[in-house]
């Protein structure tokens, strides 16, 4: 989330508790926040706060979660130390590789680099992307060159997303939309540019980008292709996510009904694209529908489609992590600890890198050291793993 240099969630929250003629005591009980939390913020002594907690204080106060926290002047975080020769490659593209390179030896990477990305081994894609990428900016601009260089900025803005390098992100997929050459590529840009938006707490944006794009790429139903419906389909996903988390549960609901029609309509799961950096069909959106349950503090919701969903998982998709994250932090909102643990362990075992860049993570085994006495072996080592002190 962006930090303010004048304003912090605290004043606003303050503000907004006033005009609704609630004390601290009376909005800690409607939200199910800390009395604790919510005095800490307002007085400044925390600047910042979970999405989760923003949300929820905001729809305690009837306002947007935006209202709360959104922020002008963005303070640039340095970024990672893994994560710099990608950030050099990114912005500075006039840099020359030490060897000419040819389109030819560039798409031969590009397998690997994918197999990696997919994978969730995000070690092996930092030490490809930067490399990678120097080479296909250096190629000469035509429309393959450029292809290449846009589904290359896209995986690096997906992945500094995930490691929270936001600006580093947001710098790749402004140049990746400038290098994209046809429609899908750019509305699958566009799907990850969002997701960044939200991760950043920036939701009124996020809505309003993908709202925008979600009616561009309105296709007509009679002759739409199913990579037409995927694009289209992801677009509407983003649009429910930005706007439940905004705290405008009507337009969420919309959208994903809309969603929901449009996967029916494509018929089964389709695998990842050319384009396309997710699967796409009724179990991502199944997915989906199950998160809604964390933002809406409906955790039996998200263990009933999660049991739906048993025989459906498909172990190596990023969706379906994210799904299983969700389903342990149902687990914890219904105080089962050892269910959560052992949810998380799974993914662990599949995804281990992946799991360590995760705040979600970090704070479902938050929650796990806080509520348990004694902490097993695995709890432990999985607490460490996440960067959750004992």
């Amino acid at each position: 989330m962006h930090e303010r240099s004048d304003t912090h969630i605290g004043t606003r929250l303050r503000d907004v508790r006033k005009r609704r003629g609630l004390s601290q005591r009376e909005l800690a009980a409607a939200s199910g926040i800390s009395l604790s939390l919510i005095r800490k913020l307002e007085q400044g002594e925390i600047r910042d706060t979970r999405l989760e907690s923003a949300h929820r204080l905001a729809r305690a106060l009837r306002v947007p979660t935006s209202r709360l926290i959104q922020r002008d002047d963005v303070a640039v975080k340095p970024v990672a130390a893994p994560w710099r020769p990608l950030q050099e490659a990114i912005e500075h593209p006039a840099v020359q590789p030490e060897e000419e390179p040819s389109l030819a030896g560039a798409l031969a990477t590009l397998p690997a680099l994918r197999a990696a990305y997919f994978a969730n081994q995000l070690h092996d894609v930092s030490e490809l992307l930067a490399p990678l990428l120097r080479d296909a900016d250096a190629l000469e601009g035509d429309t393959e060159a450029r292809s290449l260089r846009a589904h290359i900025l896209q995986i690096a803005g997906s992945v500094l997303t995930q490691a929270r390098q936001f600006d580093a992100a947001e710098t790749a997929l402004t140049r990746a939309l400038d290098a994209s050459a046809d429609r899908l590529r750019a509305a699958s840009i566009m799907t990850t540019w969002t997701w960044l938006l939200v991760r950043q707490g920036r939701l009124e944006e996020a809505r309003q980008m993908a709202t925008r794009w979600a009616d561009d790429m309105e296709p007509r139903v009679s002759r739409a292709t199913p990579e037409d419906l995927a694009a289209w389909g992801w677009l509407l996903l983003q649009v429910s996510a930005a706007s439940l988390r905004d705290n405008r549960k009507g337009e969420a609901e919309g959208a994903m009904r809309l969603a929901r029609s449009v996967a029916v309509m494509t018929g089964h799961e389709l695998p990842r694209g050319e384009s396309r950096l997710a699967t796409w069909g009724p179990v991502t959106v199944a997915y989906k529908k199950a998160e809604r349950g964390i933002v809406l503090d409906r955790p039996d919701e998200v263990l009933k489609v999660a049991d739906q969903l048993k025989e459906t998982g498909q172990s190596t998709s990023t969706e379906f992590h994210r799904h299983r994250l969700d389903v342990a932090r149902a687990h914890t909102m219904m105080r089962q600890y050892g269910e959560a643990v052992e949810v998380l362990s799974e993914v662990r075992t599949q995804a281990p890198e992946w799991l360590v860049e995760q705040r979600s993570a970090r704070d479902v085994m938050g929650d796990v050291v806080e509520h348990r006495r004694t902490l097993t072996p695995d709890m432990r080592s999985l607490a460490d793993a996440v960067g959750v002190a004992l």
